[in-house]
């Protein structure tokens, strides 16, 4: 099936943004490749096909936003809110990604090779993210559900008013926010690390080198002795 190259610097991304919207697009290519990305933003946004994307450089802000189905790889940093409220499919950051990486994020991998800046899985809702670096503060703040591996350290107020995601970290914990606690990690929980790890490709990493957090569910209902928590 043929491949398709888009050159961000001669042709104009609502152009290119549009031809990843049309209408059976995976019948018709395989591979898009889009180079000289220069930092623009919405690249590769509210894809819905089973196709392969390859942005060649730095992507801006909500790269790969709302992505259904596509696997997007993106071989430098991204900025703010890559993949944000993906809902299927895999998006591979070979960089650094900036703030609220995955915000959102109902399903898919999200995968980041280098650090996320804060808020990385902010409202988290069922979609898989992992960080081979640190992450910022208020990481995973108010995620409901999903995976969040962190091969690093994590900032403040990690998980902060977090419901039923999981959070694995490797290194060190600056602070935990609001109704997050370490939880014991069973036969079940290692089993769902080790998968992830495997698919972002750290299937080496031992899983008992990380600690697993999650809710206290405290805050599930108002009471008057938890009012300054909420």
């Amino acid at each position: 099936m043929e491949s398709l190259s888009f050159d961000l610097s001669q042709t104009a991304l609502r152009e290119v943004n549009q031809f990843l919207h049309g209408a059976d697009l995976a019948s018709k290519v395989s591979k898009v490749s889009i180079t000289q990305p220069d930092g623009k933003h919405a690249i590769a946004a509210g894809l819905n096909a089973d196709v392969e994307v390859e942005i060649d450089g730095h992507a801006g802000y909500y790269a790969a936003g709302m992505n259904q189905l596509a696997r997007v790889t993106i071989t430098g940093s991204a900025g703010t809110g890559v993949a944000e409220n993906m809902m299927s499919g895999s998006v591979h950051v070979k960089g650094f990604a900036s703030n609220a990486a995955g915000a959102t994020a109902q399903g898919g991998l999200l995968v980041i090779d280098g650090d996320a800046g804060l808020r990385c899985g902010i409202s988290l809702k069922g979609a898989d993210i992992v960080v081979g670096g640190s992450v910022g503060s208020f990481s995973a703040f108010m995620a409901q559900a999903g995976n969040l591996v962190i091969l690093g350290d994590a900032g403040e107020a990690l998980g902060d008013s977090i419901y039923e995601a999981r959070i694995f970290v490797r290194g060190k914990v600056k602070s935990l926010g609001a109704d997050c606690e370490e939880k014991t990690m069973g036969d079940a929980e290692k089993k769902i690390l080790a998968d992830l790890l495997a698919r972002a490709g750290h299937k080496d990493v031992s899983v008992d080198s990380f600690k697993l957090y999650g809710s206290a569910r405290t805050l599930y209902n108002f009471h008057v002795d938890n009012a300054g928590a909420y």
